[in-house]
């Protein structure tokens, strides 16, 4: 019996032959990267595939792919391959910030998007995260993530030419663009998805179509729904009286990856991006890309066995491109799929929604007790930090980690939907519910940061809400992400429900068009968008100047007072101790928790000297960077 690498070995010599009969431009670096990586390309393919008579046949047809679109890499973006490759960890840097904004709402279209490369500067971006913006059905498209086309650019916002132009730009401007890689599903317009329900030959197993419900009731006594308001269940019918998988929306049709043609599409279609000049590709819902009878379908091993396969991949014919995993799952399973060989960069949601969870306790126990167990990822990986996103809040955390500080998950939960969308005595929230389901008591919220924290309400420490919560993304490690109008404090925009198109789906509420008075205010220190612009400014610029920020380690430190929030990240110099007022009361971390420490330190923040040998006061919500 051969060991792996002796069918590996085995293999590669069938795979060059087909290269050469193929006629694939293989070159040197090409070469060279295939013999690095393609053990590893080998091992996960055929953990998935093995069991196929044509699994080798199919893997070679992968290659081909994969040298095709190396040959038709750009000069430029090969030159950016080694870069890249010579400095792995470019994107752990304490000068990296992300923005995330939708093309038509923040600029119209891609010129717009262009024009404001100055202002991106202005602010200090390194990334670019433009939500889909390919060809997707008229109306309804769940926010562009039904995906009609990969190769084509929506008509309203330009072309394709376009997009490689802008890519271009950006980069000369020392940003880098991100896209979603909307991998798991496509629109029930796209070419595949009509070849399938038109018998097609090539596409009929590109999808998973049942012809009675015999099958998919069997697959839903144990999936949940995840959009209960647009279908029950995981399947849609079909005109013909069929069923297809669709997880979500019932015009996004999931994809059938035991078939390893569809694999080989969809690594076609993500070479074309690279080659358009993408440098990170945000894995959209990863956990689901796995269907096994009996289970929940979600973060199954071939899931993440398929991850690396693609990682493998990029690493052969586009090594700049990093990927970004999107996983709104249990804390241990988004984990999971944080490694060099799945996804080096992934949104941390655990940390997002405990930030606004101690906003709302006044408790810093859970998010304190998050950084000390689950901020850890390893070496050469980064959380993506954020205060909120496009998408709505789900409360995330683990019930057996709540329930060891005596705290009910289900409860606690419906406590914090409560107060956010302003059901409770008291809050200081303007969100709006989403996806609620009567019947579970399920439920997440909507809102921007600025409605969430209280600005919209008038309420006095809106401002210093929305400071706060973005001076623990930027404190924490990693890249911290902005969803741009945030830093101007951008308001919920409730007409947006009363577009027919958005009617039923309430996260259009906090993805406003671009406030353009609010950046014009933004020079004003005196209005609530100066004020936080200003704050924000301030925060970036010390992040900018400290090494200590660099990275992602972190160290829990005991502030002796439930309300504050206390961290460290040390570094090869020093160490910054981060400390965060959580509630609208005065509030002192004693010396004695303070006794390892000795001397004098600096507040980053604020700019003054803080002695360690006495207590550290603390405003109502203020938060103080230590530099020991």
């Amino acid at each position: 019996m051969l060991s792996l690498a002796q069918q590996a070995v085995a293999a590669r010599s069938h795979i060059d032959r087909r290269l050469a009969e193929a006629g694939a431009g293989v070159d040197e670096a090409f070469r060279a990267r295939l013999d690095a990586h393609f053990e590893r390309l080998f091992t996960a393919f055929t953990d998935v595939y093995g069991d196929r008579a044509d699994c080798l046949e199919q893997l070679a047809a992968l290659l081909v792919v994969a040298a095709g679109a190396a040959a038709e890499r750009p000069g430029d973006l090969r030159a950016l391959d080694a870069t890249r490759e010579a400095d792995p960890d470019w994107f752990l840097s304490n000068r990296m910030l992300g923005g995330v904004c939708y093309v038509d709402r923040y600029a119209e279209d891609l010129e717009g998007v262009r024009a404001r490369i100055p202002y991106f500067r202005e602010l200090g971006l390194t990334y670019l995260h433009l939500m889909p913006l390919f060809r997707a059905p008229e109306g309804d498209s769940d926010g562009g993530y039904a995906v009609s086309s990969y190769r084509e650019v929506s008509p309203a916002l330009g072309d394709m030419a376009q997009l490689r132009a802008l890519a271009a730009d950006l980069r000369e401007a020392g940003i880098s663009l991100v896209l979603d890689f909307v991998f798991n599903h496509t629109s029930d317009e796209h070419e595949w998805a009509v070849g399938a329900v038109s018998g097609d030959e090539h596409f009929a197993d590109f999808y998973r179509i049942f012809p009675d419900r015999t099958m998919p009731d069997l697959y839903e006594a144990s999936t949940r729904e995840v959009f209960p308001d647009d279908h029950p269940g995981s399947f849609v019918p079909l005109p013909d009286g069929r069923w297809i998988w669709a997880t979500f929306r019932r015009f996004q049709w999931d994809l059938n990856y035991a078939n390893p043609a569809v694999f080989t599409a969809m690594a076609g279609e993500m070479l074309f991006l690279a080659n358009v000049g993408v440098e990170v590709l945000r894995l959209d819902a990863v956990a689901f890309i796995w269907k096994r009878l009996g289970t929940d379908c979600e973060n199954l091993p071939e899931a993440h066995t398929l991850i690396r396969a693609f990682n493998a991949v990029c690493r052969i014919a586009a090594p700049a491109v990093l990927f970004k995993s999107e996983a709104i799952v249990h804390p241990d399973q988004v984990a999971e799929y944080i490694s060099e060989e799945e996804a080096r960069l992934s949104y941390n949601p655990l940390q997002m929604a405990l930030i606004w969870e101690s906003l709302a306790t006044r408790d810093a126990q859970l998010l304190s007790q998050a950084l000390e167990r689950r901020h850890a990822v390893p070496a050469g990986c980064a959380w993506v930090n954020y205060v909120r996103s496009h998408d709505d809040i789900g409360w995330t955390f683990a019930d057996e980690d709540a329930a060891e500080l005596g705290i009910d998950g289900f409860d606690h939960r419906r406590f914090l939907n409560a107060f956010y969308v302003g059901r409770f005595p008291g809050s200081f929230a303007r969100g709006v519910p989403f996806q609620e389901n009567p019947r579970t008591g399920d439920a997440r919220v909507n809102g921007t940061t600025a409605s969430l924290a209280g600005v919209e309400a008038g309420e006095p420490y809106g401002v210093q809400r929305v400071l706060l919560a973005h001076s623990i993304a930027l404190s924490t490690g990693g890249v911290p992400l902005l969803y741009l109008g945030d830093e101007v404090g951008q308001l919920n925009d409730y007409a947006a429900l009363a577009d027919p198109e958005h009617a039923a789906d309430s996260r259009w509420v906090h993805r406003p068009a671009y406030p353009a008075e609010r950046y014009a205010q933004r020079s004003d220190p005196d209005t609530d968008a100066g004020a936080i612009y200003r704050g924000l400014r301030r925060l970036l610029q010390v992040r900018r100047e400290t090494p200590e920020l660099a990275g992602g380690a972190l160290v829990g430190f005991r502030t002796h007072d439930p309300h504050v929030l206390g961290y460290q990240r040390p570094g090869p110099d020093g160490t910054v101790l981060v400390l965060v007022n959580l509630s609208e009361e005065e509030r002192t971390v004693p010396a004695e928790a303070l006794a390892a420490m000795t001397g004098t330190a600096h507040d980053l923040v604020t700019d003054v000297d803080v002695e360690l040998w006495a207590d550290v006061p603390l405003a109502p919500l203020q938060f103080r960077w230590l530099q020991v």
